[in-house]
């Protein structure tokens, strides 16, 4: 099976074809969001709520997103999967950024990385690309400057972030990204930030003009109680399900009706009948 490339993901804006992308942290779950054909797999730093129980993604390293993206890379043939890049990764220098976007592509077999911000990240991007690395760029709300935002908040309500947002995305098209997530942006702000790129906008909480979408897979499955945001819809609800299965597993064990015979392996009694 061959796995969806940039100029698939490319193409599908000039075809007027939506782009499918969904989060996966593991092989079991990254191989039935590849069977399902979903286009695009992100092994986002939202594993760090998700899978590593933080309060926010930036207690992230590269250690865990490479750890995770190679367990998500071997459960994929199809699906594009794209490395999330960690907190620090790439603030530090330019040198730095390279080195860890290599290490989401040689070790951990991602296809492509993503990474947050807009103008401030130009030298940055412009650095990963020259090292044949492809870049899908991430503007809007970017959780890992939640303590800058003071929280997660809407971004691009008033004019001076509107108008910073559109900039952005026109410079990170210039610098050679090949998509550009936008997160937490009013519909009617992406629309316009959509139609004015040649490249792909996959949104999350950002309406339904971008190019495509992208939700936390456990968000969507409906796998945890508790808030969740707006622009998530449940097309599961496998919390309640998955507590059934749990208590009834703990009472069938209790009570001694599991294992039934029907779980088991026999020896036969002549063997039996020479032990000890």
């Amino acid at each position: 099976m061959t796995r969806i490339s940039t100029a698939t993901i490319r193409g599908k804006k000039i075809k007027n074809e939506k782009i499918t992308m969904l989060t996966s942290y593991d092989y079991s779950m990254a191989a039935m969001v590849d069977e399902a054909g979903i286009d695009m797999i992100l092994v986002g730093d939202s594993l760090g709520m998700v899978s590593l129980g933080y309060e926010n993604t930036l207690a992230v390293t590269m250690d865990d997103m490479v750890h995770h993206t190679r367990a998500v890379v071997r459960g994929t043939q199809h699906a594009m999967v794209v490395g999330d890049m960690p907190f620090l990764s790439y603030h530090v220098s330019v040198e730095e950024a390279v080195r860890n976007a290599g290490r989401l592509i040689q070790e951990g077999g991602a296809q492509a990385v993503k990474l947050e911000g807009g103008v401030e990240r130009i030298p940055v991007v412009k650095a990963i690309l020259a090292a044949e690395i492809p870049v899908v760029a991430h503007i809007g709300l970017t959780p890992q400057s939640v303590n800058q935002f003071g929280g997660f908040r809407v971004q691009g309500k008033d004019l001076e972030t509107a108008q910073k947002l559109i900039r952005d995305a026109k410079l990170l098209e210039e610098a050679g990204v090949f998509a550009i997530t936008l997160e937490g942006v009013p519909g009617a702000l992406a629309q316009k930030i959509t139609e004015s790129l040649s490249i792909p906008t996959i949104g999350i909480g950002a309406g339904k003009y971008c190019d495509g979408q992208v939700l936390v897979i456990n968000d969507m499955l409906g796998m945890f109680k508790g808030h969740i945001p707006k622009f998530v819809k449940k097309f599961a609800n496998l919390e309640p399900l998955i507590m059934e299965a749990l208590k009834a597993y703990k009472s069938e064990v209790e009570a001694g009706t599991f294992p039934g015979e029907e779980h088991g392996y026999t020896i036969s009694d002549d063997i039996l009948e020479k032990l000890y």
